[in-house]
């Protein structure tokens, strides 16, 4: 069977299992994107399916749940996301800090920025590490700004200081939580 014939039956599978459910389909919001390895993804030529009674464009990228999914499912277009959300939230802030204790300062930079790189941050665990370098300078930026320090001091001392994990070992913490609470039968049900 070809793919657009067999994307099509499936989509009208999960249509009918939709309407059995009580629920619907809504084509205007429904995105379609390939999966697979830069290889495979250029040999694909679909640049459209058909959806119900309409026709929906393949992407790149989908947003699900605050997260950005790209098709080689790497975590980069995610990644770029959280830096420029983080960045933008910093140029923000930088005014407002200078004139704030640092302990108002750190809830501040918490509520706006280090709730960013910690929502669903478990995804980062095994990420390349030029990825990860990415997401840890703007923690790196972060605690220069609440701490007003140097950016060419060394950021160990400065984390350390606010009693904040490095990034990979605040994904570590996660997983690490998360699989003792399996184990244990203490996790949500």
């Amino acid at each position: 069977m070809l793919l657009p014939q067999c994307s099509a039956t499936c989509l009208t599978d999960v249509e009918a299992w939709l309407r059995a459910s009580q629920l619907r389909l809504n084509p205007t919001k429904t995105q379609v994107m390939w999966l697979g390895s830069s290889h495979h993804l250029a040999n694909l030529d679909i640049t459209h399916v058909r959806v119900l009674s309409s026709c929906v464009a393949v992407q790149d990228t989908a947003r699900d749940l605050g997260v950005v999914i790209d098709s080689q499912l790497s975590l980069s277009a995610h990644v770029t996301a959280v830096c420029r959300s983080g960045y933008y939230q910093l140029r923000q802030l930088r005014q407002a800090i200078r004139s704030l204790f640092e302990d108002a300062s750190k809830t501040l930079v918490h509520a706006f920025v280090s709730c960013h790189l910690d929502y669903c941050n478990s995804l980062f665990f095994g990420i390349s590490e030029g990825l990860m370098n990415r997401l840890q300078s703007v923690q790196n930026a972060a605690a220069w700004l609440v701490t007003g320090t140097r950016r060419s001091d060394h950021i160990s001392p400065v984390l350390r200081h606010l009693h904040s994990l490095p990034l990979r070992q605040r994904v570590h913490f996660k997983v690490a939580t998360f699989v003792h609470q399996s184990l244990s039968g203490i996790s949500p049900s």
